[in-house]
């Protein structure tokens, strides 16, 4: 496994098509094997160092006490969240703290997505003290142009998030360049079901928010909508989505749950194609009657998001309390419990204290002699269980299902370096990452978990 440490439980995911996808690409190849190698906006060294192995000193710091994100429409903004998002913004000094990116496929380029609030048309409803953060962020970004109706270099039709980080300079930084934005708000996924590589995708949004916390830009991840257009590919959506909503709260930064928002409106909120979101006004009309529209919608919760971030930029109170802390220690004597589905966890094996399991019943041979992180789950009925583990350069993190004894010998029920697929009944299962040993030497390093249940 060569990819970022990414972990998600869900159902089994399967291929599907979808318009401009490209069934013939390989994995990492449009990424030229280096999907995870960050490039500064002016095509310098990553700034926020290789993800493989032990942390970098300049890379994201893991936090004390972070936030755990659950399925809420705005991740929470915690005092730890608040207090990131200001390292992140410290990072950056040069960048104006009135302008935000766009950062997307056509769902994000289509002129019904914000370009109506650089207008004066607009239907407030009850949302009208979001009017004061539409002022802040409409600046002159040159020629009358603002954030709001800026045509991003960043947001092409049909792209599927690994584009967004192809070449040197990438358009990811060619938009930083050129605008210097305070935030990014960003959507990838719908085009990238079609390429059927989760494993691409998880990496390329790994990367896109660490670069663009390297470069001092608050990262909005937002999750895509629904897919009206092929039942298969709707399936996938929510494994694409926990895949947003893990990397937000690995990284502690913000994430707006689109698609919650969307499931309860007329059609989905979607148009006659079944992909791209319908509108009404253009978006700006949020009344309740206007709200019954998708791009409605986005805009609406984009606007809550940019106020709360610059709230917290700002250092007003963080407007969310703690979340409930991780229970357990990650050992086999105090497993780390899966307390809450969906569930995501962020650790790094380098150091880690934990190495008791030398093997596994499931492969006796394979050297699992480095740091575990064991995890406990209680399933309360039938569950099918889709696992996938993604890990850095010179990482390899492997994945292992055991049964209520936690016996690595009699009760692995099922182990891979990248994948597992299990049906499951009722009952308490734990899950290890263990780190693969060759030639004496522990190949450790991060990982992200992501639980979930159909």
């Amino acid at each position: 496994m060569r990819s970022h440490a990414l972990l998600i439980l869900g159902l089994g995911l399967a291929a599907c098509g979808e318009p401009n996808s490209n069934p013939g690409l390989d994995g990492w190849t449009a990424l030229d094997g280096h999907a995870d190698r960050a490039v500064r906006p002016d095509g310098g060294p990553p700034p926020d160092g290789a993800r493989d192995g032990a942390p970098k000193p300049d890379a994201p710091p893991p936090l004390s006490g972070p936030a755990r994100y659950g399925e809420t429409t705005h991740s929470p903004i915690t005092s730890s969240v608040a207090a990131n998002l200001r390292a992140i913004a410290a990072a950056g000094p040069g960048k104006k703290e009135g302008v935000f990116a766009k950062i997307g496929a056509s769902n994000s380029l289509n002129s019904n997505f914000l370009h109506c609030f650089a207008g004066s048309s607009v239907s407030w409803g009850s949302h009208g003290a979001l009017a004061a953060t539409v002022a802040h962020y409409k600046t002159d970004l040159g020629g009358g142009v603002t954030p709001f109706d800026r045509d991003s270099v960043c947001t092409v039709v049909g792209w599927p998030a690994h584009k967004a980080i192809a070449g040197n300079p990438s358009p990811l930084a060619q938009e930083v360049n050129a605008i210097s934005p305070r935030i990014a708000v960003v959507m990838y996924g719908t085009n990238d079901i079609g390429y059927d590589n989760i494993w691409q995708y998880g990496e390329s949004m790994l990367s896109i928010t660490d670069q663009l916390i390297g470069w001092g830009v608050v990262p909005i991840l937002t999750t895509i909508p629904p897919r009206a257009d092929s039942a298969t590919a709707n399936t996938q959506v929510p494994r694409y989505n926990a895949v947003v909503r893990g990397v937000g709260q690995a990284r502690q930064v913000p994430v707006i749950d689109l698609h919650r928002e969307l499931l309860p409106l007329p059609a989905q909120g979607l148009g006659s194609d079944g992909i791209h979101m319908n509108a009404k006004a253009s978006g700006c009309d949020l009344t309740s009657a206007g709200l019954q529209y998708g791009f409605n919608v986005r805009n609406l919760l984009t606007l809550e998001s940019l106020a709360r971030v610059k709230a917290a930029l700002d250092g007003a109170p963080a407007p969310d309390p703690a979340t409930a802390p991780q229970q357990g220690a990650g050992t086999a004597a105090s497993p780390f419990a899966v307390d809450a589905l969906p569930y995501t966890d962020l650790r790094n094996t380098a150091g880690w204290p934990e190495k008791k399991i030398k093997s596994y019943g499931c492969a006796p041979t394979v050297d699992e002699s480095g740091p575990e992180v064991v995890y406990r789950l209680v399933l309360g009925k039938p569950t099918n269980l889709r696992a996938i583990v993604f890990d850095g350069d010179n990482v390899d993190l492997d994945l292992h299902l055991l049964d209520a004894s936690a016996n690595p010998a009699s009760g692995c029920l099922a182990r891979d370096d990248k994948l597992i697929v299990k049906s499951l009944p009722a009952g308490t299962y734990h899950l290890v990452v263990d780190t693969y040993v060759t030639g004496g030497a522990e190949k450790a390093g991060e990982y992200l978990l992501v639980v979930l249940a159909d």
